[in-house]
């Protein structure tokens, strides 16, 4: 039996996390009055009086919350940004790299940003595989639903007079400067970010991301994609589909609720289409958490968990 504590049970991520650890047996849930939930002292005894510790916490919270650990025993999962290209953590992605003994036996562990999750599966094995060379300029859009901007965002998008400017994609991360591009960067080993595109529309929980290939930019084929894919995504929550669109349409929502993520490939030896589909909540968020608990358990990782 674990214990396990959640600092930041409030937030969307928090949330989910404490739903899918509930209804387990097998796992103890260490739990804060109301009243000491932002209690400095209360989370410092609940951190270190934990086996597994999730951080749902913004940046700096985090990063406080991390200087509150004074043992070597707790072993931390942060969902924030804030050490995701740390050197010192491991990226949270077992399937990724096959970073599955690193995260069995690290102590902290950043889980990866939803955006950032497709991008890296989809461009890592082709890195890797020298389909594609470092110094290539990629651009990516991204889809997700509206819950992937937490509380604020969901009641804005549920709210009975909600803005008419909410009823279409919004696209934002305007500025070139979005939070998830430096572990895009760093975690495929490409030398340039990708210009990236995320857009919100108005649906509660799914993603979709794309990155465009030309003919120019590779060393090999379409098929060589696939049989890349196939042959790399052999274990875990992460899985090739040939033929998945659904009658020439690509539904952002077709994985909301799931804790897996497809990845497909289309269009012609000129261009192509990469797509990775997931729940921006799932792998993107508290399902891609509980995963690497599973894994630091020493339990099926998909134990707990949708696919």
């Amino acid at each position: 039996m674990k214990n396990i504590f959640i600092d930041g049970s409030a937030g969307t991520t928090g949330l989910r996390i404490y739903d899918r650890l509930s209804e387990r047996n097998d796992i103890s849930l260490i739990k804060l009055p109301e009243n000491l939930r932002k209690d400095q002292k209360a989370r410092a005894d609940a951190i270190n009086s934990a086996d597994i510790v999730f951080l749902c916490l913004p940046d700096a919270a985090a990063i406080e919350a991390v200087s509150f650990l004074k043992n070597d025993k707790t072993a931390i999962i942060d969902t924030s940004t804030a050490h995701r290209v740390n050197s010192d953590w491991t990226y949270g992605f077992p399937e990724v790299g096959n970073r599955y003994d690193r995260i069995a036996n690290s102590k902290l562990i950043a889980n990866p940003g939803c955006h950032a999750s497709g991008f890296i599966a989809l461009i890592t094995p082709l890195i890797e595989n020298k389909l594609i060379s470092h110094d290539i300029a990629l651009s990516c859009f991204s889809l997700t639903g509206y819950s992937g901007g937490g509380k604020q965002m969901i009641a804005e998008y549920e709210c009975d007079e909600k803005s008419p400017l909410l009823c279409a994609p919004r696209q934002y991360g305007l500025t070139q400067q979005h939070k998830h591009l430096n572990e895009m960067q760093v975690i495929t080993g490409i030398d340039l970010a990708p210009a990236f595109c995320p857009i919100v529309a108005d649906f509660y929980s799914g993603m979709e991301v794309t990155v465009t290939l030309f003919k120019k930019d590779l060393k090999g084929s379409i098929d060589n994609i696939k049989e890349i894919y196939k042959s790399y995504y052999t274990k875990g929550l992460v899985h090739f589909e040939d033929n998945a669109d659904e009658g020439g349409f690509l539904s952002a929502a077709a994985y909301s609720g799931r804790d897996d993520m497809q990845l497909s490939v289309f269009g012609n030896d000129d261009r192509i289409i990469l797509t990775a589909r997931y729940d921006n909540l799932g792998k993107g968020a508290s399902g891609a958490a509980v995963q690497n608990m599973n894994i630091l358990m020493g339990v099926d990782e998909k134990t707990g968990l949708v696919y």
